[in-house]
């Protein structure tokens, strides 16, 4: 293992397809020069194109995981995907928080499935934002948004973290990515690669954000590298799985 990269630990579904999750994650981290792990909060049953079934990992397996890792590595960064509840995400973001104060965390809020399968409701919006205070940078897409933050209609961030939007979604600006910090939004504009859709790109997105969290990027930066490693990753295949040598 290489004394020289950095730590960084998925925290996340496995997809055998390998599109997204944690599968996704290590490919992503690997490309990055960074040394990845990976704790799985659910084995799920799908293609690149189809969800079937889940299958949640019991919390209390995923925390001592997590311990386990904390305890043993000096983790930079922890990207988080599904969780099956609030409850859960707040439990595993106060435990790393706890164990590793300077360790940043990036969630990618991943709500439901291309096939509107539902993996977390968000019912309480007031313990959302107490969670979100101790996350460093949360990358939705413009439907997760709507979920998360009803009135998210300002150009100021007057929530308690950082907020990639990304613009996948965005019929109106489609590939511009917005993000918002405490003082100033910053739009991160599409190249004129041409790109295909591809299951998984928000995990690869944002676990390519905490690779370059963790070799000392600021957000702005990391998420401007981000940018440039998914475009070229979209645009690798003309199908729904792209490749990681980019």
């Amino acid at each position: 293992m290489s004394a020289d990269r950095p730590f960084v630990l998925a925290i996340a579904g496995l997809d055998p397809s390998g599109g997204a999750g944690i599968l996704a994650d290590i490919k992503t981290f690997e490309q990055h020069k960074v040394t990845g792990f990976a704790i799985s909060t659910a084995n799920t049953i799908q293609t690149e194109n189809q969800f079937h079934e889940i299958q949640w990992t019991d919390l209390s397996f995923i925390m001592r995981s997590i311990e386990t890792f904390l305890l043993n590595y000096k983790i930079s960064v922890v990207k988080i995907g599904i969780v099956s509840s609030l409850y859960d995400l707040d439990r595993i973001v106060s435990t790393i928080k706890l164990l590793s104060p300077s360790t940043k965390i990036v969630w990618d809020p991943v709500l439901k499935s291309t096939t509107k399968f539902e993996f977390m409701e968000v019912q309480n919006h007031l313990s959302l934002n107490k969670i979100l205070s101790k996350i460093d940078l949360i990358t939705p897409n413009h439907h997760e948004a709507e979920i998360l933050f009803p009135d998210f209609i300002s150009k100021e961030n007057q929530f308690s973290t950082n907020i990639l939007l990304k613009g996948g979604h965005n019929e109106k600006a489609l590939g511009t990515d917005r993000l918002f910090l405490k003082d100033e939004v910053f739009e991160l504009l599409p190249s004129n690669q041409k790109c295909f859709e591809k299951h998984g790109s928000g995990c690869v997105f944002s676990s390519a954000i905490a690779s370059n969290l963790a070799l000392n990027q600021t957000i702005k930066e990391a998420c401007k590298n981000a940018k440039i490693y998914i475009e070229n990753y979209l645009s690798s295949t003309s199908t729904l799985i792209g490749y990681h040598y980019v």
